[in-house]
């Protein structure tokens, strides 16, 4: 009789299968050709490498931190929220953090590692990963109380490409067209 796989198992196999495919090159040059971040074996677990002195545009973020963020509202925000073990975040990873470099001083944006901030992930109601949330400053209508908040604008689960996470935040913060396809 055969055995029942777990859906995580079967998720790990399938992104550990996805991480050095050709897909991963085709997904994202850099994960494949040795320059900028890349992803590595390391006693059986992946890791993303970054020079410890590279500043990142995109930073990982506590729940306190993210807390405080959501704040104070001087740009919009998006949170990556990923985990270290999640093929498809891996892949993702480079992306979001070349179009956080794109859109510094116009958007916010951060990582929540949900394995270390489960609380919050739970919060954000994070089901897959990686899951990107577009947020916006809700301003009340004169004459109503309560201060501004945050207002969620989009939720994406999965991975996509750089190019899909700027044309997002166009449609969502300055009124940009919806991109047709991510």
């Amino acid at each position: 009789m055969d055995r029942p796989v777990s859906v995580f198992a079967l998720i790990g196999i399938i992104a550990s299968a996805l991480a050095f495919s050709p897909l991963a090159a085709a997904f994202s040059p850099s994960l494949t050709a040795g320059r900028g971040p890349f992803v590595s074996r390391d006693g059986g677990r992946f890791s993303t490498l970054l020079s410890a002195s590279e500043e990142k545009a995109a930073p990982l973020v506590t729940g306190e931190e993210l807390e405080l963020m959501l704040t104070e509202w001087d740009e919009p925000l998006v949170i990556d929220a990923y985990a270290t073990w999640c093929g498809p975040c891996l892949l993702m990873a480079p992306e979001f953090e070349s179009a956080a470099k794109d859109l510094k001083g116009k958007v916010r944006m951060c990582k929540l590692d949900t394995d270390q901030e489960p609380e919050m992930a739970a919060r954000l109601n994070i089901m897959g990963l990686p899951t990107l949330l577009f947020l916006d400053k809700f301003e009340p209508e004169e004459g109503e109380e309560g201060e501004a908040k945050a207002v969620l604008k989009d939720r994406i689960e999965g991975a996509i490409r750089k190019d899909s996470i700027i044309s997002l935040c166009e449609h969502h913060f300055f009124g940009g067209p919806r991109p047709e396809q991510l």
